[in-house]
């Protein structure tokens, strides 16, 4: 081959890798983009499959059919007629109303007696629950419900109804019986008792119930651990679960799915009670309210701002959520104030204003930085968590990206930043080192951390605890800032050998202005999202390590009880415990 020949394969390969070096990053970071832009996606397909259509409700535009069940219990679905149209949603008022009028027609048709053993049945009545299965009926005496659904192969699934009426003993039975397996024949047994606790009537029926929605696992992979206490009660509720987002995901004790909740997109976030119903995150810019027969009662649309990571309550009954500016250049740095009578949406704090001159040093996440997939976004703070103070109008948050607890005072007032707990070095030179509360005690603080709660009161005014999931990883996408950390601090995305996280307690002392670390326990490695939170009344923990795809019960001295394996791409978000009152009793 010739000299020439050879200069010329030599320049047509250089332009090729000059060429693969330009676009591989514009490729890598496009795909990323298009995988973080499903959290904002909204459910299009809103359609099922079902049975032959048997009545229609012209007045209220719903198709009453023969929900497919198998032999046993026979049971209606309703389909609202414009369930195809483009702009359909089941988290619409307009659509909610129509679908309630038709139960109350079917509830008060004269012509129909619904007895125990012949109730009004309706799968799903609302759209908000798969395997959620409405029941209605009248006993001659004031009873009380419960039920055990019986699977083969599975351990018994036992509940006390929540009657819609509130009442404990009633004449007339409606409630939303939960426990129904995906994709397996239940054996339900229903024990009717009176006030005297004696059994007066017991139902057997079956349900053949179809498979999830989402296609998601009815049975997660369990460990046992170490602790041999008791598990508190009610459900894990996974929320955010990648690769499955627009469901949140209910399991027992025993890893068993047990409600699929089917969302306008996004994932929960958080679930906040009230009365006899629930307030959550529906889509990435929606709230609504859902009590416990599945029904939505209230929707609020969030206008320009999307949700992101938390939600809670805040003064006089409004929720905080924090949120971002869509179309904006920040990210993740909004504080909202929502009132839940009349839908308005206040933004209370934008934090590029409220810390402003640490906002000037820092710049957009890079495609060479850890969090490439956040390419070009000016994800400066990242907040994660709120925690409101009702008793000093503050707010206590989450800065993932500073790895720093932050306190925000007189926040319906005139905000004001009250301190930062964390690693002082990353305010030193700026405008707000004055505010770091200083460490007491060694100990490596908090890298990354996620799910800050107010734990307990402390010894005296102005001391308190918190807990928070520490996991344990130290990465700054918004500064040239480089820290030497104790080797047990994580660098890694999903670590590496003995790597882990941590749930931490830190004592607050508002007076001295310090913070301590007093309890601590190890938790499988996860380096973002993730929670440890109390469960139950005997200070269980409930711990979601997402990017290790387990979570786990603990008992109160931090001991594994049971862990559970799940199925996600890249990462679950969050997983709590809720007793899910408004269900059961």
């Amino acid at each position: 081959m010739s000299v020439k020949r050879i200069w010329k394969w030599m320049i047509l390969a250089g332009v090729v890798l000059l060429a693969l070096a330009v676009l591989i990053p514009i490729v890598v970071v496009q795909v990323s983009k298009a995988f973080t832009a499903q959290e904002q996606a909204a459910r299009t397909d809103w359609t099922f499959s079902t049975g032959d259509v048997v009545a229609q409700s012209s007045q209220w535009q719903v198709d009453l059919t023969e929900a497919d069940l198998g032999d046993g219990l026979k049971a209606l679905q309703l389909v609202p007629q414009d369930i195809e149209d483009e702009d359909f949603s089941y988290y619409d008022e307009d659509v909610q109303e129509r679908l309630y009028q038709t139960v109350q027609e079917l509830k008060n048709n004269s012509d129909l007696e619904w007895t125990a053993s012949m109730p009004l049945a309706i799968l799903n009545p609302y759209g908000t629950g798969s395997n959620g299965l409405y029941l209605y009926f009248e006993t001659d005496m004031a009873t009380s419900v419960s039920y055990t659904v019986h699977v083969d192969g599975l351990t018994d699934f036992t509940a006390e109804a929540a009657d819609a009426s509130g009442k404990d003993y009633t004449k007339t039975h409606e409630f939303q019986l939960i426990g129904l397996v995906p994709g397996e024949v239940n054996e339900v047994t229903l024990n009717i008792s009176g006030k005297w606790g004696n059994t007066r009537q017991t139902i057997h029926f079956t349900v053949d119930m179809p498979q999830t929605r989402s296609g998601y696992a009815t049975q997660l992979k369990v460990t046992e651990g170490e602790s041999a206490a008791a598990q508190a009660g009610g459900l894990f509720t996974m929320m955010r679960v990648n690769g499955y987002l627009g469901y949140g995901f209910f399991f027992d004790n025993d890893g068993v799915m047990r409600y699929e909740m089917v969302l306008e997109g996004f994932g929960l976030d958080r679930v906040l009670f009230c009365g006899d119903e629930i307030l959550t995150c529906v889509s990435s810019s929606k709230l609504a309210r859902i009590n416990g027969l599945g029904q939505v009662t209230w929707v609020c649309d969030l206008g320009e701002y999307d949700l992101h990571h938390d939600i809670g309550w805040g003064a006089d009954g409004e929720v905080l959520a924090l949120a971002e500016e869509r179309g904006n250049d920040t990210v993740e740095d909004r504080l909202l104030s929502i009132d839940t009578e009349t839908g308005e949406v206040t933004e209370l704090i934008n934090f590029s204003t409220f810390l402003q001159e640490y906002y000037d040093i820092t710049r957009p996440v890079s495609p060479s930085d850890d969090f490439f997939w956040q390419a070009g976004e000016q994800d400066w703070i990242h907040l994660n968590s709120l925690q409101y103070m009702p008793e000093s109008d503050s707010v206590i948050l989450s800065s993932r990206e500073t790895s720093t607890i932050l306190k925000v005072a007189d926040l319906h007032g005139e905000p004001a930043l009250d301190w930062l707990a964390g690693d002082e070095r990353i305010w030193e030179g700026t405008a707000y080192e004055d505010a770091c509360l200083t460490q007491v005690g060694d100990f490596v603080p908090q890298y990354g951390q996620h799910c800050v709660e107010y734990y307990a009161d402390g010894e005296e005014e102005g001391v308190y605890y918190l807990s928070l999931y520490n996991n344990n990883y130290l990465s700054i996408n918004s500064r040239d800032l480089e820290l030497t950390v104790d080797d047990s601090v994580g660098r890694g995305l999903y670590g590496g050998e003995g790597d882990a996280s941590q749930v931490y307690i830190y004592r607050i002392d508002e007076n001295q202005r310090t913070f301590s670390l007093e309890n601590s326990f190890d938790v499988p490695y996860s380096s973002i999202v993730s929670n440890g939170s109390l469960c139950g009344e005997d200070g269980n923990w409930t711990v979601n390590s997402g990017v290790a795809m387990v979570f786990g019960e603990y008992d109160s001295t931090g001991t594994l009880i049971r862990e559970y394996a799940y199925e996600c791409t890249m990462q679950n978000y969050r997983t709590f415990k809720y007793e899910m009152d408004i269900w059961f009793r």
